[in-house]
């Protein structure tokens, strides 16, 4: 009687085998044609004149100045955003106050508003004719079309990701652990260290990864404030459009795939994260 009713019993989210077969099929054709086409293709063009071709081109001066440029960005972001989204997640789940939604949505912002909007209202505010322009000259310091500019470009774009990892990871937690933390003596830094960092680490390293991708990868932003000065201000994605502009297709092409071999380690650091902590990641990756 019971496996009757079993068999009787239809789960309406369960789909045929051939809808789910088609279902992956297609996923996996679109992933093949959008993301692993085109990158074969970057390796290919960049090791069609072979290895040393490839080479001579990452070791020319511009090359290896807009190497150091774009992980010296990315080392100087990726810890300030990780401070910042800590204490605005802290802020934002821990307390009441009036704006909070407003301040989320201003986190939110560089979501909506285009890079290259970003870097004119840099301009707007450092440039010539700019709020701030005769204060800088008068001391002396430059923003845009030096490094400062580029660096403040990559930090406006990518500010949101550890944010919005840790938002709803504490949310969902709770203060439970760390009100229990306080009532027995523990100050705010011992509660800090103990109990809501070793909650949060593993969500805190996947924002973390992908504000380091999205810092070395950025363009629009950067390319505003940059002024592409080479061997000074020119970044990785802003090298590879010199280059292919120049039509120097080798050099391009084998600059770009050093540049998607440094995603491809993000990629892996992330699949090897949630391989072993996937039950930790799991709650991150929810949202409301």
């Amino acid at each position: 009687m019971a496996e009757q009713a079993k068999a009787s019993f239809h789960d309406p989210l369960r789909e045929p085998a051939w809808l789910r077969l088609l279902l992956i099929l297609a996923a996996v054709a679109a992933m093949g044609l959008l993301v692993l086409l085109p990158l074969a293709m970057v390796l290919g063009a960049a090791f069609g004149d072979g290895f040393q071709a490839w080479w001579r081109a990452l070791a020319t001066p511009d090359a290896r100045s807009a190497l150091k440029l774009t992980l010296l960005t990315a080392a100087i972001v990726i810890p300030v955003n990780a401070g910042f989204g800590v204490l605005a997640a802290w802020a934002l789940t821990r307390f009441a106050f009036r704006g909070k939604r407003v301040l989320l949505a201003l986190i939110d912002l560089p979501f909506a508003v285009s890079p290259v909007v970003a870097g004119l209202c840099l301009v707007l505010l450092f440039g010539s004719g700019g709020w701030f322009h005769e204060w800088l000259q008068a001391h002396d310091i430059k923003i845009l079309f030096a490094r400062p500019g580029i660096v403040l470009a990559t930090l406006f774009v990518t500010f949101p990701f550890v944010v919005r990892e840790l938002v709803p990871l504490m949310q969902q937690q709770g203060a439970d652990e760390e009100l229990a933390a306080r009532s027995l003596g523990a100050g705010a830094w011992t509660m800090f260290r103990r109990v809501t960092l070793p909650n949060i680490k593993w969500g805190l390293l996947y924002g973390v990864l992908l504000c380091g991708a999205r810092a070395m990868g950025e363009f629009g932003a950067v390319s505003v404030v940059s002024g592409h000065v080479r061997g000074m201000t020119n970044t990785l994605p802003l090298h590879i459009e010199i280059l292919y502009n120049e039509f120097d297709a080798t050099a391009a092409f084998a600059v770009a795939s050093l540049l998607a071999g440094l995603s491809l380690v993000t990629l892996v650091l992330k699949f090897w994260l949630e391989a072993r902590h996937g039950d930790a990641l799991a709650q991150s990756h929810r949202r409301h």
